[in-house]
């Protein structure tokens, strides 16, 4: 098979709705659920350069992606990455694992090589407390993935759902403000004590027996109503690490209120935000909603766009070489 002169791989944004277990005494930590979603993604391309080089925006984190998959793989250099697209780094959307799995979907590509998104992930230091993204590159719709287990692996996908068509998803973009990442994020969970086993088993209850039911039945009402409830619990014990308060933003949190107040479901934080999200049962629905929070005054500098749920995963397109 001859190898392509490039390789483009789109990867979507992803919303995470909520972790399942903070305790972990049952040997697994973490856990959550999370959905893809239109709008917003990465996109990069690889091909061959002279030396290893990378360009357009997240260029210094593509380069160290890049560098370290030429060694996983043993190439000596000479490939070029253009980031043609990024989601908001830092802002709850998942944007360092899209970008590590691309640029790794890529180079293998490129080489004819078959996928390994999993081993890619552990050797580019992703998914070491959420396996969404992971999940979310193979398949797209909702995802829920088992939490981290002993061995150093990524969390396995349990369930898959395909997103509703009618459905929309809100999201509010705080571009004046970042969540927690890095060494800061590390250091901001260290000092949450263990969540409770009562708290865990509602909330680990809510989203087994009442959001993917009501998820895989299209009922928006009972869907949005324990997402919601999911997020006031994980608000509540986050809230030490946020100022006090349950989300990230505070201008994030008065449009959501106004967006709960105005009938959008299952009102939240992606991860630790600032990102808002909230759901609409329609297109029509979900421009009302949006209309209102643009008009409201606590709307200033904030980002509101209507998003559908994608159900697939990440594209991977090569580019034959020129005859």
């Amino acid at each position: 098979m001859s190898q392509p002169a490039g390789v483009t791989v789109t990867v979507p944004a992803r919303l995470h709705l909520g972790f399942l277990d903070l305790n972990g005494g049952l040997g697994r930590r973490f856990g959550g659920i999370g959905i893809a979603i239109t709008g917003l993604g990465t996109r990069v391309k690889v091909q061959r350069g002279k030396a290893s080089e990378s360009s357009g925006p997240e260029l210094d984190r593509a380069q160290e992606y890049l560098r370290r998959m030429e060694q996983v793989l043993g190439f000596e250099g000479g490939h070029c990455v253009s980031v043609v697209e990024t989601v908001p780094a830092h802002s709850g959307l998942g944007s360092g694992t899209q970008l590590a799995l691309a640029v790794a979907a890529a180079l293998r590509r490129l080489h004819n090589l078959p996928l390994d998104v999993e081993g890619d992930a552990v050797q580019l230091g992703r998914g070491g407390r959420s396996g969404i993204g992971i999940g979310l590159f193979h398949r797209g719709g909702l995802v829920v993935d088992g939490g981290r287990g002993r061995e150093p692996i990524p969390a396995p996908i349990i369930s898959h759902l395909p997103f509703p068509d009618a459905w929309r998803v809100l999201v509010v973009l705080d571009p004046q403000s970042h969540g927690a990442h890095g060494p800061d994020e590390v250091m901001k969970f260290a000092a949450l004590p263990p969540m409770s086993d009562a708290v865990v088993a509602q909330i680990c209850r809510l989203v087994l027996m009442k959001a993917l039911p009501a998820f895989a039945e299209c009922d928006l009402a009972n869907f949005g109503a324990a997402i919601t409830e999911v997020q006031m619990r994980l608000g509540d014990y986050f809230a030490p690490a946020q100022d006090g308060m349950r989300f990230a933003s505070p201008r994030v949190a008065a449009i959501l209120s106004v967006l709960d107040s105005a009938g959008a479901h299952g009102v939240g934080q992606s991860s630790w935000g600032p990102t808002g999200f909230a759901f609409a049962a329609s297109p029509e629905e979900a421009e009302r909603l949006a209309e209102i929070a643009r008009r409201d005054p606590a709307c200033g500098g904030l980002d509101i766009r209507v998003c559908s749920g994608l159900n697939r995963g990440a594209e991977i397109v090569a580019q034959a070489r020129a005859h």
